[in-house]
């Protein structure tokens, strides 16, 4: 039996399917139309309860729920790539940077700026929300910035903390939200790596980006 990937293309399991992509794995991929509500969907809720993206059905059927679980399921089932490093130091940084950009730019900095209707008690509440939303996502890859200095990826080589970097990236640049000079060298180098350039063909976005 294949894995089988549940994603929402330019979302944040893009960053996943990197992963997958750079594994080599062979996978059947679904879209969950999320602005349809089919999170919400029986069939998809028999497979993941919580209804979110993205979700990876392992060989054996067991389903796998949140960016971070499935990116460090990766990189133990499959150590020949290296995405964890297997040092305790330079592992802390991948997984505290893994941590910091899905739990804190994307979910209470993006969200905002993306959702802001989920956080509004009035009509008149969403500006200050996305605005909010903004300060936080500057203030946070200002903090990523410094993380960058000298090196090429979050810990030198490339690790599961690179392509949940890239999808937060991805989206300022969507959005018109300027990096600093230490993030745009890494989303550049991110833009240049195969797996990148497969994904974003895949998910539609080879035209702007390729």
């Amino acid at each position: 039996m294949n894995m089988k990937f549940y994603m929402t293309p330019g979302s944040c399991s893009t960053g996943i399917h990197i992963l997958l992509e750079e594994l080599e794995l062979v996978f059947e991929a679904y879209i969950v139309n999320l602005p349809a509500g089919e999170q919400y969907a029986a069939d998809y809720v028999a497979i993941n309860p919580k209804s979110t993206i993205p979700t990876l059905v392992k060989p054996n059927g067991e389903a796998i729920t949140e960016y971070v679980a499935i990116g460090y399921w990766l990189a133990r089932t499959y150590p020949k790539k290296q995405l964890l490093s297997g040092d305790v130091e330079k592992d802390t940084q991948i997984l505290e940077t893994l941590n910091y950009v899905v739990n804190t730019v994307h979910l209470q900095g993006f969200t905002r700026i993306f959702t802001p209707e989920q956080y509004a008690f009035e009509n008149s509440d969403v500006e200050r929300i996305k605005a909010q939303g903004t300060i936080l996502v500057k203030k946070a890859f200002a903090l990523l910035n410094q993380l960058l200095i000298g090196k090429s990826y979050v810990a030198d080589a490339f690790s599961i903390a690179d392509p949940a970097l890239f999808y937060v990236e991805f989206w300022a640049d969507r959005i018109g939200i300027a990096l600093p000079e230490h993030c745009q060298a890494h989303y550049r180098r991110m833009l240049a790596r195969p797996s990148v350039k497969q994904v974003l063909s895949e998910e539609g976005y080879g035209a702007m980006y390729l």
